[in-house]
């Protein structure tokens, strides 16, 4: 015991290898065996050949159980070494041959074998998927840049090659400042931008995020072209538009057309008819109350396409809430109170919303002899003005806010296209549905309390 401690201390003095220590240690637990023997062996009544032949034989012996000891010890170590040197290195084809997997050195070696097929699996995902990321980058029409910490371009896709007009090759590692995009790594992360780039010129979307790679922080920087898009909406517009006038011009000059051929050839009679005076002043009230509802269409439309920005301030809502009950005259809306809440927009443009849903709702209602309320729901973000009536319902929801679409008498159709763009200059909307409970619908202005 006193050897074997011993030669420990001396290994841990002299910082011997494992192997060494393994070797001190089996010839530490063996020596008082071989002592022992030789003290039997040469004060015994042996012949001095038998001493001479069996000492060294017991020391060989001795010797090649202790080095087999080491060997033993030594080998399945050196063999999971190379196994994690090679899954280091990335290799992770070789495997540890396992004789008997029950026992312990069996079971790390499986376990290691396990790892190594755990992490070839997830190197062929990591490698497929990252093929899979970097043929989609290829294909997006969509500039993409990835710049470092130091604002250094670090990845830029095909598209980002055709917006800088330069291969990857020579734009990688370049400052964004020298490529032109400096400016777009500061500030709003998305903002839109009339810009002329190498490889074109026109509207873009800009839109900034943060990645991590390697714990370090990066920038990635995606530049949309919105012309096309954008003329692709503007034609859709003229179109819709084109549609829209067309339609209400043609439903105003048909007539005035046909009555004005009418008045022609009454004039062109000969004899006059006796009537004639009272069918042309009959034809000429006509032709002046469609011209009077053409002009009426187009103050409709110019009022639409003329909204104001809001004015931003505070609001008491009950204070204005009230104030839209106090304008209806034609029958009472009964309102509840909610706890004060102060809210920020336009007071003149929110009230004018609120004018429209109640109007509505009360033209709804007198249909059926119905109620009218008038209610405020808070969450936790927005708030929900509730205009709830009992009229018939609405039979189709399609075309509320298709703007000059009306379902009453001598309805402009601009009043919910008007309110819903109103609704969403204040970062809110407005939707119309059928009561869920009883007859009627619901009309919601939501807006935000921030």
């Amino acid at each position: 015991m006193l050897f074997t401690a011993a030669c420990n201390a001396l290994a841990f003095n002299i910082r011997i290898s494992h192997e060494t220590r393994v070797l001190l240690t089996a010839l530490a637990a063996g020596l008082p065996a071989l002592i022992v023997s030789f003290a039997l062996l040469f004060t015994g009544h042996h012949s001095a050949r038998l001493e001479w032949t069996l000492a060294p034989l017991i020391l060989i012996l001795w010797l090649s159980f202790c080095f087999a000891a080491r060997e033993r010890v030594a080998v399945p170590l050196r063999t999971l070494a190379n196994l994690l040197e090679a899954i280091r290195e990335g290799d992770y084809s070789i495997r540890a041959r396992v004789d008997n997997p029950d026992e312990p050195l069996g079971e790390v070696m499986q376990q290691v074998n396990a790892m190594a097929a755990t992490l070839r699996n997830q190197r062929l995902g990591a490698l497929e998927a990252t093929a899979l990321l970097r043929k989609v980058m290829e294909e997006i029409d969509v500039a993409v840049f990835a710049f470092n910490p130091q604002q250094s371009l670090r990845l830029v896709n095909r598209a980002g090659e055709r917006l800088l007009a330069q291969p990857a090759q020579r734009i990688t590692g370049r400052d964004a400042t020298s490529l032109g995009l400096g400016e777009f790594l500061i500030g709003d992360e998305d903002r839109t931008v009339q810009r002329s780039f190498p490889g074109g010129a026109g509207r873009w979307g800009i839109r900034r995020s943060q990645f991590r790679e390697g714990g370090v922080p990066h920038s990635l920087l995606v530049v949309t072209d919105l012309t096309r898009p954008l003329r692709e909406e503007e034609l859709k517009a003229w179109q819709r538009l084109v549609r829209v006038l067309g339609h209400e011009l043609n439903n105003s000059l048909t007539p005035i057309k046909s009555i004005a051929q009418s008045l022609e050839a009454v004039a062109k009679s000969n004899p006059l008819p006796e009537d004639w005076q009272e069918d042309m002043a009959r034809g000429l009230n006509v032709i002046a109350a469609r011209s009077e509802a053409l002009s009426r269409f187009m103050s409709a439309y110019a009022q639409l396409a003329k909204l104001p920005p809001p004015k931003f301030g505070p609001i008491e809502l009950n204070s204005l809430l009230r104030r839209v009950v106090a304008l209806e005259t034609r029958m009472q809306v009964f309102f509840e109170e909610c706890p004060p809440l102060t809210i920020h927009g336009d007071a003149d443009q929110l009230e004018q919303v609120l004018i429209n849903l109640v109007r509505n709702a009360v033209d709804a209602s007198l249909e059926t002899a119905g109620r009218v309320y008038l209610r405020h729901e808070r969450t936790p973000a927005t708030v929900q003005i509730v205009v709830r009536d009992e009229g018939p319902g609405l039979p189709n929801t399609a075309n509320l806010f298709v703007p000059f679409f009306t379902t009453k008498r001598g309805g402009s159709g601009i009043g919910l296209v008007l309110s819903r763009q109103i609704a969403e200059a204040h970062n809110g909307e407005v939707t119309l549905r059928n009561a869920k409970t009883g007859p009627g619908c619901e009309a919601t202005l939501t807006l935000p309390t921030a």
